[in-house]
């Protein structure tokens, strides 16, 4: 898969992480200023850089169930190439960021536009990008989609951790109920557990915190064997 370039990258997650805890997605609220030490943080953490949600083996299998058609090993490349360029045109500007991974592709949300506090219920005002995103993922069938939701480093592991799941699950459903095949996704949460900043300085760094990320992998005709 092609490499990104690195200014463009930290130019798009910068707006991901500027934005208040606020706000939400689309042209109403203005972003603040991003942290004078931004960094794209987190790229390499285990939790990405490990088996998709539930193994792959057993993943493949619910796939071929599903009549879904792998990807040849040289298709996979260009599939996900296009589909980076796809997603980060139609996430310019909105706060969404769309990372490249060694294996496939992050599209990182901060949870404040999608849920309120302390709530595993959607925003209606999402309702809109998310559904961009999940047309986007319908054409590009031959993919897992992992939906990981994470919350900031304040309140309790055992709280931050059933918040996390609720949300990634009601994201995981969203996308089901709109057409991604439930073959293709899992979710998990991860509650406090995967932050970017650690600890938390200010209230910008928790708001970068509380996010969720569709982790996008390619389904590969070597993944039945």
């Amino acid at each position: 898969m092609r490499s990104f370039h690195p200014a463009a990258s930290l130019a798009s997650a910068a707006a991901a992480l500027a934005l208040s805890g606020c706000g939400m997605m689309g042209s109403g609220a203005p972003p603040l200023p991003r942290p004078a030490e931004f960094t794209a943080l987190g790229l390499t953490a285990g939790y990405l850089n490990a088996d998709i949600i539930g193994g792959r083996h057993a993943r493949a299998a619910k796939m071929r169930a599903a009549r879904i058609r792998p990807l040849a090993p040289a298709e996979a490349p260009a599939t996900m190439q296009r589909l980076e360029q796809e997603l980060r045109v139609q996430t310019a500007g909105i706060g969404v960021d769309v990372l490249n991974m060694p294996d496939g592709l992050l599209i990182r949300i901060p949870a404040s536009f999608t849920f309120d506090s302390n709530s595993s219920v959607l925003r209606p005002e999402f309702d809109a990008t998310l559904l961009e995103l999940t047309r986007t993922l319908k054409l590009y069938g031959s993919t897992y989609v992992d939906v990981l939701a994470h919350t900031d480093t304040s309140g309790s592991a055992d709280y931050n951790a059933a918040l996390s799941q609720k949300r990634a699950a009601a994201v995981a459903a969203y996308l089901a109920g709109h057409g991604v095949a439930r073959a293709r996704l899992a979710s998990k949460g991860l509650g406090k557990g995967a932050p970017l900043y650690n600890p938390e300085a200010d209230e910008t760094q928790r708001a970068a915190n509380r996010r969720v990320e569709l982790r996008v992998i390619p389904f590969r005709s070597t993944d039945l064997r």
